[in-house]
């Protein structure tokens, strides 16, 4: 359960306090200062599961995400993002990334996320199908979860539906209870389980 977590950061700084963070909170880790470096020491019987950033020199988050997923790959993968970033995290959800976190996080976030990857390796836990939650939900609910998925921010989906951004937080709400979803990436995993692929 407590790993090893595969710190992936071309900063050394960053990786440097990754791996002290998670060490302290008992989890083994190893650390890699690209994607090409970790792939190269890949051997296919690894455990445990992946952080990396989103944006990397070379290969980025997004890559490694897909070159895993075509390797058949069963290592949960979790990309850290900017805010900016968004859109490339859903994306990098799409090749196959379990999760995301967007900075700053506080590390109580990262260390959770970590914890239900390892236990989840990508399962859904819930009872009712992604799909069912979807298909209950109204249409401008869909309309939302779709501008949602294709990692537009709440002013663009706005814009997109002519109504007000405020209104848009209502819809997005109700699309989170409804899906019974706690965070976006949460949502956006259950909106890719179920065949939805953005807007």
């Amino acid at each position: 359960m407590n790993g090893p977590v595969h710190v992936i950061d071309d900063d050394e700084a960053v990786r440097e306090s990754l791996a002290f963070l998670l060490e302290a909170a008992g989890f083994q880790v190893t650390t890699s200062e690209s994607a090409t470096l970790f792939l190269e020491r890949l051997t296919g019987t690894e455990t445990g599961c992946i952080v990396t950033d989103v944006r990397m020199p070379g290969l980025s988050g997004l890559d490694l995400a897909r070159i895993l997923k075509a390797r058949g790959s069963r290592l949960p993968l979790i990309v850290i993002t900017g805010h900016g970033d968004v859109p490339l995290a859903v994306e990098a959800m799409k090749a196959g990334a379990q999760d995301f976190i967007e900075k700053p996080f506080a590390d109580d976030a990262l260390i959770e996320a970590i914890r239900l990857a390892l236990a989840s390796r990508g399962q859904d836990a819930g009872s009712e199908s992604p799909r069912a939650r979807i298909d209950a939900l109204s249409t401008r609910e869909h309309q939302v979860l779709k501008g949602l998925v294709a990692g537009k921010a709440n002013k663009v989906i706005a814009r997109d539906l002519g109504i007000s951004p405020r209104t848009v937080e209502i819809y997005r709400a109700h699309v989170m209870t409804k899906m019974r979803a706690a965070s976006l990436s949460e949502l956006v995993r259950l909106a890719i389980l179920a065949g939805e692929d953005g807007a």
